[in-house]
């Protein structure tokens, strides 16, 4: 006798981009050409200050568990980045750390939201935001959102949706995944004020804050103090595989977002966070990373558009680049196994991130090295299609 699957996993989607690694590895592993374009992870390693401070710990360290919120000396190290960066002071009381951004979503959804609630978020998105709450029988309602408005959530696109039923939060990203696009500060500002004027709980998503082109990205917490603010070590410290991020949360979450830690992680975690700590030191060594993200976003914006890819959202922010390619494939995903069984260049096709439009539209990451990035270009423009 099979026993049963929830219905909730039957109706998962893959994550495409993972689908995509997947199929880039095997070619790979079969000694073929790979161009890694398909996920949104830097190939350079974490920080030497990070590595040395990581290599101590595990000479020196125990290395057991930390308090569910996270080492004492990183949420001061965090609470100082605000007040650096941002210029926002910030009580370290406020601070949750978590394994990865991942887990910030999955305990930021279950401290404010219920079962049967509704939350808005733009399309195209991030998938994870759809899928988690999906899976913590939280509807996630679509805000198609244009490239006019850099295919950002606009107030008039909840006007609409509150018109189906009360909306119970909101998430926002900026710079946003798989855009690249940023809120600018006006607009989040507008956002915010929506949120608190209806009764929204605004979580912003800001894990790609340092890895801007047109200027620096606003927090939403200089907006609101009912605002949950995501970010991670993952995209600008480039530390990725370390699974760590952290939350900001507002007084009265901080508490549940403890106990939830404590239930579904125990804590972050610990070598993770040591290493952590010393990545704010290294911002030298960071900077420079973006640097190369810069010309690797040049050179794709220059060239793209000569083979074809000409029709591309705003990249202000974040190492993506999202091309409309309609008049190239009405069926992305196919177009992206085709480009990658016979160039070698593994791209995500748009179902990820839209599943109503994403059948024409594809994603580019230029995390990668230059020269890769450059030879990945050139094996688009000799590309027969």
């Amino acid at each position: 006798m099979s026993l049963k699957v929830s219905a909730r996993s039957r109706d998962l989607p893959p994550f495409y981009a993972m689908e995509v690694m997947r199929a880039a590895n095997a070619r790979e592993a079969a000694q073929q050409a790979v161009f890694h374009m398909e996920v949104g992870q830097p190939d350079t390693s974490a920080p030497e200050g990070a590595l040395r401070a990581a290599e101590a710990a595990l000479r020196n360290h125990r290395l057991g568990y930390t308090e569910a919120l996270g080492l004492p000396t990183l949420r001061q190290g965090i609470a100082k980045h605000y007040k650096d960066y941002y210029g926002e002071e910030l009580n370290v009381d406020r601070v949750v750390v978590t394994t990865g951004s991942s887990g910030a979503f999955v305990q930021a959804f279950l401290a404010a939201f219920d079962a049967g609630d509704r939350v808005a978020i733009a399309s195209p998105g991030y998938p994870c935001y759809r899928t988690i709450l999906v899976a913590l029988g939280i509807e996630a309602v679509l805000l198609e959102t244009e490239i006019e408005h850099g295919f950002q959530p606009m107030p008039d696109l909840l006007d609409q949706a509150l018109r189906d039923g009360p909306l119970d939060g909101l998430i926002v990203a900026s710079p946003a995944n798989p855009t690249g696009s940023m809120l600018s500060d006006r607009d989040l500002e507008a956002l915010a004020a929506y949120c608190d004027e209806h009764g929204i709980r605004l979580v912003s998503d800001e894990i790609y804050h340092g890895v801007t082109y047109t200027g620096k990205a606003a927090t939403a917490l200089a907006y609101s103090p009912n605002a949950i603010v995501i970010n991670s070590f993952s995209k600008y410290f480039s530390m990725t595989g370390w699974r760590l991020g952290w939350m900001i949360v507002p007084e009265e979450l901080t508490q549940v977002c403890e106990y939830l830690g404590q239930n579904l992680f125990i804590s972050p975690p610990t070598l993770s966070q040591i290493a952590a700590t010393a990545a704010f030191d290294c911002k030298v060594e960071l900077d420079a990373n973006v640097a190369r993200y810069a010309r690797n976003r040049t050179l794709m914006l220059e060239e793209l558009p000569k083979i074809g890819f000409d029709k591309l959202a705003p990249a202000d922010g974040a190492f993506y680049l999202y091309a409309d390619v309609s008049k190239l494939t009405n069926d992305s995903q196919e177009f992206c196994a085709r480009m990658l069984s016979e160039t070698g260049v593994a791209a995500t096709p748009g179902l990820d991130f839209d599943a109503a439009r994403g059948h024409r539209f594809m994603r580019f990451s230029f995390a990668g090295a230059t020269d890769d990035v450059a030879a990945a270009v050139e094996a688009l423009r000799v590309w027969d299609r």
